[in-house]
């Protein structure tokens, strides 16, 4: 198992970053020939109506920062200081791997559809990956984004891949995003950096994007029935499980916005459900008690690998060994439990309105 990167001062952001692990961020590529074959042709009245709110660009001049940023950071403890530039660092690494991906993509495509997508998206997500580097200057911090680009490394996903795992990032990115909007929305007490106020009109980029590819797995049938039933199986229970074991790693920080990164994220879980339905035919089944209990101990797993792989040796190579394996049956167990089956809807586009 890959190396967690460790977030305690001092800390190189930019190393941060490029780690790779089980949880962190990961930089793609894909098959470009295959990507230009997208044929959005079935889909086209809804793919141009997308199109047209990408080309009107509403956010444009949203990410402008003000003086209370940088007012912010003497006022946070610590612990909290440690866990909040462990998110930035992670949310950084994130948005930059979907431009990275998406200018890739359109540059060595020549389907003006899937190359104007692309070009919007990248967009997007550079204005992002910036907002949060610069939030990361106000600590004297920074991830140098060219060095990273250069440096990280790269993971190999098909077209159908991406569809599924980009699709679920960029919605569960909305839902976590929205979830946090709305609970400091309601409790502005325990809103401690501004950059949270960003968020609504962030997050629905997120759901644009989400928007973009849902059309593309709509407009090919296949990539939504057979035996890729079971690939999307594993992508929602991968995006899910990371999900749940990265945010209790973070306990100060939710505690500081109010909430119990447990319930929060089954908020999150219920909210992408809710809207992977315009998609997906199944959706699992997270409030199932023992799903619950499988995911929780999966976590304890998880957290006695990264002990021992602290402790270091032989002793804690052949602990994280067996913590291996137990976490591979844990999800295997989570993996086959019975899913939720639903209709797809006859209108795939949706509106972000959680």
């Amino acid at each position: 198992m890959d190396d967690l990167f460790d977030i305690s001062p001092p800390i190189d952001s930019t190393e941060a970053a490029r780690q790779d692990s089980l949880l962190a961020p990961r930089f793609y590529t894909t098959d470009f020939d295959a990507m230009d074959k997208i044929d959005v042709s079935s889909v086209r009245s809804s793919w141009d109506q997308l199109m047209n709110e990408f080309r009107e660009d509403v956010n444009k001049g949203h990410f402008e920062r003000t003086g209370s940023f940088s007012d912010a950071v003497a006022a946070l403890p610590e612990p909290l200081r440690v866990e909040f530039l462990d998110f930035l660092i992670s949310s950084v690494t994130a948005e930059f791997s979907g431009c990275v991906l998406y200018n890739e993509i359109a540059k060595n495509v020549e389907n003006p559809d899937v190359k104007e997508l692309m070009r919007f998206m990248a967009r997007d997500e550079a204005r992002h990956a910036s907002f949060i580097n610069h939030s990361l200057k106000d600590f004297n911090l920074g991830v140098d984004l060219n060095r990273l680009k250069r440096e990280k490394k790269y993971t190999f996903f098909s077209p159908k891949f991406i569809f599924y795992a980009t699709y679920l990032s960029e919605k569960i990115g909305y839902a976590r995003y929205i979830s946090i909007y709305r609970q400091l929305e309601r409790h502005p007490e325990y809103r401690f950096h501004p950059i949270f106020l960003w968020f609504e009109r962030w997050c629905n980029d997120e759901f644009r994007h989400g928007e973009a590819f849902a059309l593309i797995m709509r407009a090919d049938p296949k990539l939504i029935t057979g035996a890729n039933r079971l690939w999307i199986r594993f992508f929602l229970l991968a995006v899910y499980a990371t999900m749940y074991v990265r945010d209790h790693r973070r306990p100060v920080m939710h505690a500081a916005m109010g909430l119990d990164p447990r319930g929060y994220d089954y908020q999150v879980f219920d909210i992408t459900s809710a809207i992977s339905k315009q998609i997906f035919p199944f959706t699992l089944d997270t409030d199932h008690p023992e799903f619950r209990r499988l995911l929780e101990k999966l976590r304890l797993v998880m957290e006695d690998i990264e002990l021992a792989k602290q402790r270091g040796g032989v002793m804690g190579a052949l602990s994280r060994g067996i913590g291996s394996v137990k976490a591979g049956v844990l999800f295997l167990r989570l993996y086959i439990r019975p899913v939720i089956h639903h209709d797809l809807p006859h209108d795939v586009r949706l509106a972000p309105s959680w």
